[in-house]
């Protein structure tokens, strides 16, 4: 349970951190507000990423290993 906790926060916070600068730069560019505001969504989407990847991470999981048994990769 301790290494999946850590795991989710570990992946959630490197995928918001890159997805939420990606995102930011598409809408608004490069510009005097840019750090302000992947800030401001960095801090929201960083729990729900969290949540969502502790939750839903054995799901996908088994997932993932049946369509890597079934299609052999």
């Amino acid at each position: 349970m301790r290494q999946r906790l850590i795991f989710a926060l570990l992946m959630s916070f490197i995928l918001s951190l890159l997805m939420t600068a990606w995102v930011t730069l598409i809408n608004l560019g490069w510009s005097e507000t840019f750090y302000t505001h992947w800030f401001t969504a960095f801090l929201l989407a960083w729990p729900a990423a969290a949540l969502i990847a502790f939750v839903f991470g054995p799901k996908v999981q088994k997932l993932t290993l049946k369509i890597t048994r079934f299609t052999n990769i």
